[in-house]
């Protein structure tokens, strides 16, 4: 019946994928995935977004958002560091990924090792997630190689979510930040308004 197609369908989107993906890369799991992008407009206001997936769904309790604090102007690559530290230096952080995900390629990758090494972490396999020249998914930079994806395989499918996923939320945040301080610097300049005014409006 059509119910059942449908969950069929559903869990060939999201579980199948998961495996699919696991197989495509040689790993034994592909179950919770993490990716990270770096968002900013020419070094202003950077941050980065963290989301993940398990079996294939996206997790959005487990997002996180970073606004980067050791980072003067747009430097991805140290963007990267900062981040990648962070995520694996906070307690409140048990869990760790099966595979891990950069938006980007052989620099981001190598960026993300650098910060890795050393950590409990450096053994989870690192990807970076290559677009095309109309910023699409194209394929995964593993091992110093781009790894081609069957196209329309329900694995290509789910990491081209996965990477406007974390896109969507770090540009997002990036908003949220710059109109904040938009709304500031204009009331700022207008004589009279105090902390209290400015606040109410």
């Amino acid at each position: 019946n059509q119910d059942d197609d449908k969950l069929k369908r559903e869990k060939e989107r999201t579980e199948g994928a998961a495996n699919e993906l696991a197989q495509l890369i040689g790993v034994s799991s592909a179950r919770r995935l993490e990716a990270f992008d770096i968002s900013h407009i020419s070094g202003y206001h950077s941050v980065a977004s963290m989301v993940v997936f398990e079996n294939g769904r996206a997790k959005k309790n487990d997002y996180r958002k970073f606004k980067l604090r050791t980072i003067d102007g747009p430097d991805d690559y140290a963007s990267m560091r900062e981040v990648l530290t962070r995520r694996f230096t906070d307690e409140r952080f048990n869990i760790y990924p099966d595979v891990l995900m950069m938006d980007g390629g052989r620099g981001q990758v190598s960026a993300a090792k650098e910060a890795l090494a050393g950590t409990a972490l450096a053994d989870v396999p690192l990807f970076g997630m290559v677009k095309d020249d109309h910023h699409r998914t194209r394929g995964l930079y593993y091992n110093n190689k781009e790894i081609d994806f069957p196209a329309n395989t329900q694995a290509f499918n789910m990491i081209t979510r996965l990477q406007d996923e974390a896109h969507r939320f770090a540009i997002e945040y990036h908003r949220s930040l710059r109109s904040k301080s938009q709304i500031h610097s204009v009331l700022d300049d207008i004589e009279g308004i105090g902390p209290a005014r400015r606040k109410a409006l």
